[in-house]
């Protein structure tokens, strides 16, 4: 049985996560092809993404915002998941996972801009932030569409690609402790 939806934009329907949505977010998450830019976060087994629903759902009976799981209008087919949760108390995380085949289409900028406007609306005193790889030009070009600006550029510490560079992006300069949650 699916929740009552919770937000929506012009095209997509916006629902929090549920338990019943295991099978639908591990076809996306366990995907090698939306995880191109950092293979390793590949799930490669349903009780990863069982313990990523958990923890999504704690983040919204905690703050009251968290990760929609992203639902096609027309087809009511889950296609992805995204929005603003919580950075350690201290900013909202902005990010976005779609199926492939419905990748290229604004829909992450869709959502992600509906993420923001809820984020202001809850806290607005958090800055927004996202962070991503610097290899990931479709991310940057999204944050950048909507507002960020480059708010750090350095090695991804812990990265197993030792080349890989993070990039941080935000809509306000941030402190020492935002920049920092956005690096762990």
């Amino acid at each position: 049985m699916r929740t009552a939806r919770e937000d929506a934009t012009a095209r997509l329907d916006l629902y929090r996560p549920a338990e019943t949505d295991l099978a639908a977010l591990f076809g996306i998450l366990s995907d090698p092809r939306v995880w191109t830019h950092f293979p390793t976060l590949r799930h490669t087994d349903p009780d990863q993404t069982a313990a990523t629903i958990e923890r999504w759902m704690r983040d919204w009976e905690h703050d009251a915002l968290g990760v929609w799981v992203v639902r096609d209008r027309d087809t009511g087919r889950v296609i992805g998941y995204g929005g603003c949760s919580s950075l350690g108390g201290v900013a909202w995380n902005l990010g976005y996972r779609l199926a492939p085949e419905v990748q290229g289409r604004g829909l992450a900028t869709e959502l992600a801009r509906r993420g923001m406007e809820r984020a202001r609306e809850v806290m607005p005193e958090r800055p927004i932030v996202a962070y991503l790889l610097e290899h990931n030009l479709a991310s940057a070009a999204v944050a950048v569409k909507l507002g960020l600006s480059l708010a750090h550029r350095a090695p991804d510490t812990g990265n197993p690609d030792p080349a890989a560079i993070r990039l941080v992006y935000a809509d306000h300069p941030l402190t020492d402790d935002q920049l920092a949650a956005a690096l762990r």
